[in-house]
């Protein structure tokens, strides 16, 4: 396989073969020395044990990846079985003849499943980035324009947002689209 060495280096610089090792001689008639045959057998235990470690290593890289796409796949499942009913809820609303029914309602309707769909993905870790009347924070919004302010004291503060930023489980998903005041006295 690429790991047999078929030489062995021996102390004294001479180089025997695997199979002159095997029978005892060195190769020039005499007796080879008893530490021989035990020095293969070390060697091959260990290269017996070099093999199985890394079967064993490539097995756990291969099932560790495996189980990763798994989990990866069970947690998308989840999100979206908690999306159905939002969903459902839609259907519903849009499946209403908008003859025989108010805009009101209508959009009342929306508002409901609009809640229903935030709770549930607020549930699975979504947070929404509402910075109105917040010191504006680059890390989080995106300035969009300026608008004067009154006071000093409103200097960088977040007056109207025109775009909701998102965070999963901490990590920025979008920044909040925003107009910040600025002091120019």
């Amino acid at each position: 396989m690429g790991l047999v060495r078929d030489d062995i280096d021996l102390p004294n610089g001479a180089a025997a073969s695997h199979d002159d090792a095997a029978d005892g001689a060195d190769g020039d008639g005499n007796e080879g020395t008893p530490a021989a045959p035990s020095a293969n057998r070390d060697l091959d235990e260990q290269r017996d044990r070099y093999l199985r470690l890394a079967a064993e290593y490539d097995n756990y890289r291969k099932r560790s990846s495996k189980e990763r796409q798994e989990a990866g796949a069970r947690a998308q499942g989840d999100l979206v079985k908690t999306l159905i009913d939002s969903l459902d809820d839609l259907q519903r609303v849009t499946a209403q003849d908008p003859a025989t029914v108010d805009a009101k309602t209508i959009h009342e309707g929306i508002e409901v499943v609009n809640k229903k769909l935030m709770k549930a993905l607020a549930s699975a870790g979504l947070e929404l980035i509402d910075p109105v009347d917040q010191t504006f924070d680059p890390a989080l919004h995106e300035a969009v324009s300026t608008q004067p302010a009154l006071s000093k004291e409103d200097d960088h503060v977040v007056s109207q947002v025109f775009q909701q930023g998102y965070r999963y489980n901490g990590q920025l998903l979008r920044p909040a689209r925003v107009v910040v005041k600025q002091w120019n006295g």
